[in-house]
């Protein structure tokens, strides 16, 4: 049993582009390798990818206190699992369709378990990455809540009378 037949020149493998979309998929070069290097979405996919990456070194230099890297991180979390979320398509399209949008004119290329395989480590890989994405992004928030709401230390509080206390007898 082969797991990847051999592609015919020319034609797309479903394979390799859940892979390129694991691997590479932040940078965008699956949407390259399928598209080509005229796909503005593809040239969309780094942007994203780089200020995530600097609220990352923001938050390393500065500390996890740095309100702005809060803000930044979560860009590449966002990034990391639509790229995992196109290798899961890539992987689960059925290989007539795949042929049918990807080769036409061509002959189409047949994939085996790798694209499934990618496809499951790629929702292993982006299911982690969003809960972990949206987890930090709403510890950061509730933090950054409960500091601007809490009195600061030179203001006094407003002191309360104490309830009525009402009497049995």
């Amino acid at each position: 049993m082969t797991i990847i037949e051999p592609t015919v020149s020319g034609a797309k493998s479903k394979t390799l582009a859940t892979w390129i979309a694991i691997v590479a998929g932040p940078l965008g070069l699956h949407r390259f390798y399928l598209h080509g290097f005229r796909d503005l979405p593809g040239w969309l996919h780094p942007l994203p990818t780089l200020i995530g990456l600097y609220g990352v070194l923001r938050a390393r230099s500065l500390g996890q206190d740095d309100q702005l890297a809060w803000v930044l991180i979560p860009f590449i979390g966002c990034t990391i699992a639509a790229s995992m979320l196109c290798a899961i398509v890539y992987g689960l399209t059925s290989d007539d369709k795949w042929n049918a949008r990807f080769n036409v004119g061509r002959a189409g290329s047949r994939s085996g378990w790798a694209a499934v395989l990618g496809a499951m480590l790629a929702l292993l890989v982006g299911a982690g990455v969003m809960m972990a994405t949206i987890a930090f992004a709403a510890q950061r928030y509730f933090e950054y809540q409960a500091e601007t709401n809490t009195p600061s230390v030179s203001q006094p509080a407003t002191p309360t009378a104490p309830p009525p206390t009402t009497s049995a007898y």
